[in-house]
């Protein structure tokens, strides 16, 4: 999730809210628009081969 904060920076932070906080994690700081959804793209494709990984080593 990309948020713009008053600065003009956008942050990125994490989907999930942590149950023991009520926030959501800290993801980096990002100069622009682009750059912050660029990063969340290269998350979710590291999870997806993370989770992938996992399921060719159960085999």
């Amino acid at each position: 999730m990309v948020r713009k904060h008053p600065d003009g920076t956008y942050r990125l932070y994490s989907k999930k809210i942590n149950p023991k906080t009520g926030k959501r994690r800290h993801l980096g700081i990002f100069p622009t628009l682009e750059a912050a959804q660029n990063h969340e793209w290269e998350i979710q494709y590291f999870k997806q081969l993370k989770a992938f990984e996992k399921a060719e080593m159960k085999k």
